[in-house]
């Protein structure tokens, strides 16, 4: 007999290859039923791979509510495959069954949010879904016309601005390649690769094993996309080696947590909230790499400077031995040239202006020539490898459709009703016109609505919520989404409810709020620079080119003494004056302007003559 597992393998190779053929153009067909055929394959996956409850997995009534659950989804999207031309073509005229079906396939998402995302994200879409319902009873802003539910029901799933929307769009094409990608990386090794590169890039310097994890959480959070998922794979191997090489454990799980939430901010691949943003925003994808590339390096470049000087606070000397350990680094490179071939052509691609899914096929298909080559051999151990890939990379893409069509319903919403420009007007009124005040409330409604959420969902949220706000106040739509998407990030690390700190934590067997806070604290830079690339475009590398030159000299700067602040330590412990010292002229250096810069400049030069050591500065001292 067939084992479920095995049911489940299959049917994600099935979807996963349909995707592909999909987007290369093998099989054409039109953008709703595409939308529709994902949603139902993509949903019939994750009640399948998820239990009803934790405390159900493996039952009979477990069994049974999945098997009601998939032929409900599929049952009601085979139904609106039928029906979507006769709607679309009508201008709209519905029928009972088109509600009956749209009913289903609601509730169903409903489900899937709570199943596949988390009862936060299953909730806040049912608050969202139910405003139309009570908005005549509610007073001054948030009062409303209100809707039916059959109008409500209709619009959200027999129209392209609800469960089948933008997000799900995204979904069913960008992300999946993406993951299936990813997926198809891991199984060609390029996990041990990054690892074993980075180790040696980082060979006998102090804090070594630090370092050497912000390298491999960032390229493999590169292709991840995940910050908890990242720490779930790359933490059990370097959580361990920094507490052997003497960090506490909160400080290990929260350097970890750290690291593996900015994989998502750096470009190639940046995870699928990125995607999603070039479509809501109407850019190139190719655009948002390059307006995340400079933010992405100054996140990394702090973790650096942080891991470093953590070290030096603590006493970690360098491992004196550690630089005759195996092989030489040419070796490595040579061995992983499937994966930076795939990298470069994947980059090259979409630089030369093919579609991000377009570049990432062939860079696949580089990943697997070059695979044949260097092996000299083409066999059935090749086959399975891809099709684990393609099944791997389905099965994860399912959690993210879950979110996606949830967010569906909360943009449906927002539009229909105009909540949206409610929620702007709000920011604009409590602001009082300040831009400075309608940025510290956007940042503080997307850490507090992306708490508890994966990234993905959480940027769905925040881009349809709390973004137009800050384009009401003329910030570029693009630089607005991607301050909320920053902030989206850095909520898997942001107490009291931080995904990432809390998988850091199990693994370095700390306190949770400890590696939390410790989190937070390490990446302070961070909740410093979507202001300063707000106030200063350069920081975007979207203004002239003596403003970009000084965005990268003063933001270099300015995260190196921000952690400096932070850890407290400098080339040795700060004072606390010191430390607050340090610290102005990191903020000082972060704003973007000349006055501040020199300011700040002045502050840090007089603290580095101050406590500069006599001997020549190092990374490995």
């Amino acid at each position: 007999m067939i084992s479920r597992h095995s049911l489940v393998l299959a049917a994600a190779f099935v979807f996963g290859l349909f995707h592909l053929a999909a987007v290369s153009g093998v099989i054409a067909i039109s953008t709703m039923p595409m939308r529709l055929v994902h949603v139902a394959f993509a949903f019939s996956l994750l009640f399948a791979m998820k239990p009803l409850t934790p405390g159900l997995k493996g039952t009979k009534r477990d069994l049974a509510a999945t098997l009601i659950l998939i032929a409900a989804i599929v049952g009601a999207s085979v139904w609106l495959i039928t029906r979507w031309k006769a709607i679309a073509f009508s201008g709209g005229l519905t029928t009972d069954g088109d509600f009956y079906a749209g009913a289903i396939i609601l509730l169903v998402v409903f489900e899937a949010a709570r199943r596949g995302v988390g009862l936060i994200l299953a909730l806040i879409t049912l608050v969202f879904f139910c405003y139309p319902f009570f908005s005549p009873y509610l007073p001054g802003i948030l009062n409303g016309r209100g809707y039916s539910l059959e109008r409500m029901v209709l619009f959200l799933t027999t129209d392209t601005q609800g469960v089948y929307g933008i997000p799900i769009g995204v979904a069913a094409t960008y992300i999946i390649v993406f993951t299936i990608f990813g997926a198809m990386l891991s199984r060609f090794g390029a996990g041990d690769f990054f690892f074993e590169i980075s180790t040696r890039l980082t060979r006998g310097l102090r804090a070594a094993s630090a370092k050497s994890a912000v390298l491999f959480s960032t390229l493999i959070g590169m292709v991840s996309g995940s910050a908890a998922g990242n720490v779930a794979v790359t933490g059990t191997v370097t959580i361990p080696v920094m507490k052997r090489e003497g960090y506490k454990a909160h400080q290990a799980g929260a350097i970890e947590a750290v690291a593996s939430t900015g994989g998502q901010l750096m470009p190639p691949v940046m995870g699928a909230a990125a995607f999603i943003m070039a479509e809501i925003v109407g850019v190139p994808y190719t655009t948002v790499m390059s307006v995340a590339i400079l933010p992405a390096l100054l996140f990394f470049g702090s973790a650096f400077v942080v891991v470093h000087l953590q070290a030096v606070k603590s006493g970690i000397e360098p491992v004196q031995d550690a630089q005759h350990d195996g092989r030489p680094l040419g070796a490595v490179l040579i061995q992983g040239a499937p994966f930076i071939g795939a990298f470069g052509s994947l980059l090259a691609l979409m630089l030369a202006g093919f579609s991000p899914f377009k570049a990432s096929l062939w860079a696949m298909g580089v990943l697997i020539g070059l695979d044949v080559v260097s092996r000299r051999r083409a066999d059935l151990a090749l086959l399975k490898r891809i099709a684990g890939g393609i099944a791997e990379g389905s099965r994860n893409v399912v959690t993210i459709s879950a979110a996606c069509a949830a967010a569906g319903v909360i943009s449906g919403t927002l539009g229909i009703t105009g909540l949206g420009s409610k929620i702007a007007l709000l920011i604009d009124v409590a602001s009082n016109g300040h831009l400075f005040l309608a940025l510290l409330f956007t940042m503080i409604a997307s850490i507090i609505l992306g708490m508890g959420l994966p990234t993905t969902a959480a940027y769905l949220i925040l881009a349809t919520v709390v973004a137009p706000a800050l384009v009401k106040f003329g910030v570029p739509m693009l630089t607005a989404h991607f301050f909320v998407f920053y902030y989206g990030c850095i909520s898997t690390i942001t107490p009291p409810v931080a995904l990432a700190s809390y998988v850091a934590a199990g693994i370095a067997g700390a306190d949770v709020n400890k590696v939390g806070w410790t989190a937070a604290a390490y990446a302070a830079t961070s909740f410093v620079l979507p202001f300063a690339f707000v106030f200063g475009p350069g920081l975007l590398l979207q203004a002239d080119s003596v403003a970009n030159l000084m965005a990268v000299v003063t933001g270099v700067a300015g995260v190196g003494a921000v952690a400096a602040g932070v850890v407290g330590c400098l080339f040795s412990p700060l004072t606390p004056v010191n430390r607050l010292i340090v610290l102005a002229a990191g903020l000082c250096l972060l704003v973007q302007s000349w006055p501040t810069a020199a300011i700040g400049g002045l502050l840090l030069a007089w603290q580095v003559l101050q406590h500069a050591p006599r001997r020549p500065f190092s990374l490995k001292h």
